[in-house]
């Protein structure tokens, strides 16, 4: 159960302050801003319920870790409800401050989209927006597969490695879609935000995609490292 309680506070804190960024002070930080936060906020929680639950706090990285059998089926149905319910929380409190003041400057807003949700930019298709999401969950997933890795990973800096992986994707992929490779990031947001369900089938197939393919290509590599290893001790 703590270890279910630990990603729905995790990821609700990854709403209320990664999104917040955008929303209670987009104007001022930028993108730039924006993304860096995104990192911040996950290389603290690392450290924080890293411990616990192995922060996940995003359905498509509990996806990838299920794929490449480091958790069952079960934890992972249990691990997605508890960070869609910490999204939801995390929104909700946004929303709050959101309506506590309409003369606020508030930043992250596309159209009636007001919340940093997931929407298409202007200028940018569907197709697009799509790609960039399965390739950028599929750089951030296997950055977690290998910073974490038993033998190949780099034990009390993995939390820096993934952080810098998350805000690096959201300083390149924000202009696109605001960038998702969250479907709890993208389903918090978007309950207060009907707007926004339009382009939602992105933020899930995307990371999903991506995280498959992250989770399969961290297993050939593994393979390869064994096959290596094998063939060193044979010889």
């Amino acid at each position: 159960m703590k270890k279910y309680l630990a990603e729905g506070f995790g990821t609700m804190f990854l709403v209320l302050m990664a999104c917040g960024s955008a929303v209670l002070a987009g104007p001022k930080i930028g993108v730039l801003g924006i993304g860096l936060c995104f990192g911040l906020v996950l290389v603290c929680l690392c450290y924080c319920i890293g411990n616990i639950s192995g922060c996940h706090v995003n359905p498509a990285v509990s996806f990838g870790m299920w794929v490449a059998g480091k958790m069952n089926t079960k934890e992972f149905c249990g691990y997605v409800i508890s960070q869609l319910i910490g999204a939801a929380i995390g929104a909700g409190f946004l929303y709050w401050f959101v309506n506590m003041d309409g003369g606020f400057d508030f930043g992250g807003i596309t159209g009636d989209s007001n919340l940093a949700t997931n929407v298409l930019q202007p200028g940018a298709t569907a197709g697009m927006a799509l790609f960039m999401e399965i390739l950028f969950t599929f750089f951030f997933v296997l950055v977690i597969f290998g910073a974490t890795d038993e033998k190949l990973g780099f034990g009390k800096f993995a939390g820096l490695a993934i952080g810098l992986a998350l805000g690096l994707v959201n300083i390149v992929g924000i202009p696109v879609d605001n960038c998702s490779v969250n479907p709890a990031r993208s389903f918090g947001p978007a309950l207060f935000s009907p707007t926004a369900w339009g382009d939602f089938w992105i933020m899930v197939v995307g990371p999903l995609v991506g995280a498959l393919l992250a989770a399969i290509t961290w297993k050939g590599i593994l393979k390869g490292r064994t096959d290596n290893e094998t063939m060193q001790q044979v010889g």
